[in-house]
């Protein structure tokens, strides 16, 4: 009579939370002889990348088990830019780029896009884009681009949000405004008028311009904002700044009022707001992972605020697998990876 070993700490069959598991046989062909229904791990033989193939003797012969890769899942996300710093006495930074697949809209008034699939086992890259720096005595700088890569998926990328014009200087080239994700606003200084520029399509809106002050007053373009164009200066008598355009609100975390990617205001005599969602107002810095363009800052310059990336996944096949020390929280079925710094996951 042939006898069944079951070796205690190698199986426990009667505990379904259990770690344990039954081990197989295993090596290289089977070359003894085999009876119906036996089971062994061929070490000779691969299968969809495993090194070995399990196999059961039907009776007949040896047939493989087959191994089939897992099917890819869906993952939403938000991809923020950072957004572009304040001129100097100028416009408003333009707040950083968005895209996203949760909710029914993406920045610039578009549509939100389609999900990610994701491939089990491959790793997927996020950046995070930093903020445009405060420069003294000149124009902004725009924000750093923010995405998702990967070699499977065709990558996410949001653009950096546009500096905000200089607004001591008689210079076309420092006082418009740069085109980014969100644009920034033109500034004004002596007779010159300066148009708003445009965001980019999909991800932000464009910028307030100027107005002519014939060196009496100033009143620069507030910058764009996800949801919302900056408005521009006031003219003559009012001297009133740009307010930075809003952002939107895109509650992928859970709760409500998660808003990013709002425009820094103008300079003027009375500067203006900045937008929701980050935008820096009269002398404040975009806030910090959302996106939000810098204010202008006067003789102290601004600097845009960083971005963001966040994936939400069923938590049923989120692997646990990180760098970069993203945030895990979970909201119903779904697990959030909130990325304030560049990391990956692997899926």
């Amino acid at each position: 009579m042939a006898t069944t070993k079951v070796t205690i700490g190698v199986t426990d069959l009667n505990d379904a939370s259990s770690t344990n598991g039954l081990k197989m046989p295993s090596g290289g062909a089977f070359s003894g002889i085999p009876t119906q229904g036996m089971m062994r791990n061929n070490t000779t033989r691969a299968s969809e990348g495993s090194a070995s193939t399990m196999q059961h003797y039907n009776g007949t012969e040896w047939k493989d088990f087959e191994n089939l890769p897992l099917p890819p899942y869906l993952v939403d996300y938000l991809v923020v830019a950072g957004g572009g710093s304040g001129g100097y006495y100028g416009g408003g930074g333009g707040a950083g780029g968005m895209r996203t697949s949760y909710g029914s809209t993406s920045g610039g008034g578009s549509s939100s896009e389609s999900q990610l699939s994701l491939s089990v086992g491959t790793t997927y890259t996020i950046a995070v884009g930093a903020g445009g720096s405060g420069n003294t005595l000149t124009k902004g700088s725009n924000g750093q681009d923010s995405s998702i890569s990967g070699t499977d998926i065709t990558t996410i990328t949001s653009i950096g949000g546009g500096a905000g014009g200089e607004g001591q200087n008689n210079s076309s080239a420092l006082q418009t405004g740069n085109t980014g994700g969100s644009a920034g606003g033109s500034a004004s200084w002596g007779s010159n008028t300066y148009s708003g520029v445009s965001g980019t399509s999909g991800q932000g809106y464009g910028s307030g311009g100027s107005a002519t002050d014939n060196n009496t007053g100033r009143s620069s373009g507030g910058g764009g904002g996800a949801s919302q164009a900056g408005s521009n200066g006031g003219g003559a008598s009012s001297w009133l700044g740009g307010n930075g355009g809003n952002g939107l609100e895109v509650n992928i975390i859970g709760g409500t009022a998660n808003i990013y990617a709002g425009g820094g205001c103008g300079n003027g005599n009375s500067p203006g707001t900045g937008g929701t969602g980050g935008g820096g107002g009269n002398h404040q810095d975009g806030s910090q992972n959302t996106g939000g363009g810098g204010g202008t800052g006067g003789s102290a310059s601004t600097s845009g605020g960083s971005g963001i990336v966040i994936l939400r996944m069923p938590t049923a096949n989120y692997t646990g697998t990180t760098t970069g020390s993203p945030t895990v929280t979970t909201d119903g079925t779904d697990t959030i990876l909130t990325y304030t710094g560049s990391g990956t996951y692997t899926a």
